[in-house]
């Protein structure tokens, strides 16, 4: 049953006098929601899909300012590949009247699923489209798009009104959402030789075209994974290494920076891996150096504005074996977690040692998941959540408080996670909106 809306006091006083001054910090939990995807928000809502007990999946949505549930309806995937995780609603629409945007069973035909959107608030049905396989639904600008017929030899992506389901423009072959700002979008094309394109929203004019492969160089395999972020006039980008088989050389990777308004290439940084967990690069990048052969070299975070490194820490601080990367919530160590016993840390900014007793620190709460038992899906797991350790003792900390916003990322100062029981959280200890560890 949902907890509710509750008051967290921050604050204290240490000396005798009269009591401090604390400002009530909304939030609220559901206990009863077993979430797996990430959680999405925006216009005073957030939805999540969940798993049931019966195995069925269902988009869960929420009063962002009360933890209320408003709403659930059944849902389902349809072609979407194990890798990309559970896909999430979108949250689409304008303020006064936001919409959610899921995939629900149908089974009509050749058709297995259909793109439903409801209004937000109530639940209520605006639209369908029906789909045989889809990545999934996302928010573009005030519109909804999707890359549909994914499993068949002619994809498309298509951008949707948000209240008719009229399509506004479509493009041949598979992307995704980056950024929407005004009256654009940004979108990855995930072709044999992948792009950035920035296109008009009411039209898909194509108003500029970056090809990834110019700042990490020929040869990417999105086979790697990939990851892109926006903040401000600014879109950093990520592509992960791959290797077809051990001893292979590695595909193309690192980060780079472009400017959101015409293309133009700021930064790049090649042969630079993204350690996890890890803030959005568009936050804060960090890395790790890998040569052409996979071997490993110094840690470090760079500018996300310039690329440029702002701290370092040496690879030989790294312990022999057996420990997992774990951070503080203002990112100032680099921390090498030991499970059960005494880990290590290092200063991010200067890269000495510094003592790791009584440093509270966040990294993945297990690194061996269990894959969820959805109904005719395999090899699908929940978002991985962070808990927070005690470097000095490798012990789990008993009530640390919510995870840091690096993980969470915020939306108009709220901030929403699962937990390690998929237990679904939100906090209003922030200003504004910022990127996750996801987003």
């Amino acid at each position: 049953m949902l907890a509710g809306a509750a008051l967290m006091a921050s604050g204290c006083s240490g000396t005798p006098g009269p009591p401090a001054t604390v400002t009530p910090v909304p939030r609220w939990s559901d206990p009863s929601v077993n979430a797996v995807s990430r959680p999405m928000s925006g216009s005073g809502v957030t939805a999540v899909t969940a798993l049931r007990p019966d195995g069925a999946l269902e988009t869960a949505v929420y009063d962002l300012a009360t933890g209320n549930r408003r709403w659930s309806r059944p849902a389902t995937m349809a072609g979407r590949p194990p890798g990309l995780g559970v896909q999430p609603p979108a949250v689409a629409g304008p303020p006064a009247a936001p919409v959610v945007a899921a995939l629900e069973p149908r089974r009509s035909g050749r058709w297995r699923a259909a793109l439903v959107v409801r209004d937000a608030r109530t639940g209520a049905q605006r639209w369908s489209r029906p789909v045989d396989s889809t990545f999934g639904p996302a928010r573009c600008g005030p519109h909804v798009c999707l890359a549909e017929s994914t499993a068949r030899h002619d994809p498309r992506f298509v951008a949707l009104d948000h209240a008719t389901g009229r399509p506004l423009w479509r493009i041949p072959g598979i992307a995704e959402v980056v950024a929407a700002t005004g009256r654009r979008v940004v979108v990855f094309r995930l072709t044999r030789r992948p792009v950035l394109e920035s296109r008009d929203l009411r039209t898909g004019r194509v108003l500029w075209t970056f090809p990834v492969e110019r700042a990490v160089g020929r040869g990417v395999n999105l086979a790697g994974g990939w990851a892109f972020a926006a903040t401000g006039d600014m879109i950093v980008g990520y592509l992960a290494p791959y290797a077809e088989r051990a001893g292979r050389p590695l595909s193309a990777f690192g980060f780079f920076g472009l400017r959101t308004h015409d293309g133009r290439p700021v930064w790049t940084r090649r042969g630079l891996l993204r350690v996890y967990p890890s803030p959005s690069p568009a936050v804060a990048p960090l890395t790790r150096a890998v040569d052409g052969r996979g071997r490993y070299g110094d840690f470090a975070r760079l500018d996300p504005r310039t690329g440029r490194t702002l701290g370092r820490v040496p690879a030989e601080r790294a312990p022999g074996s057996a420990w997992w990367l774990a951070f503080p919530a203002d990112l100032s160590r680099l921390g090498f977690l030991a499970l059960g016993g005494p880990g290590g840390a290092a200063d991010l900014r200067g890269g000495g040692r510094v003592p790791a007793r009584g440093v509270l620190a966040w990294s993945f709460c297990t690194v061996d998941p269990a894959q969820l038992r959805i109904e005719g899906q395999h090899g699908f797991f929940p978002v991985a959540p962070l808990c927070a350790y005690d470097l000095g003792t490798g012990r789990k900390a008993a009530d640390p408080g919510p995870p840091p916003g690096w993980y969470t990322g915020a939306t108009d100062g709220w901030r929403v996670w699962r937990d390690e029981q998929g237990m679904l959280h939100a906090v209003r200890d922030t200003t504004g909106t910022m990127p996750g560890m996801y987003g």
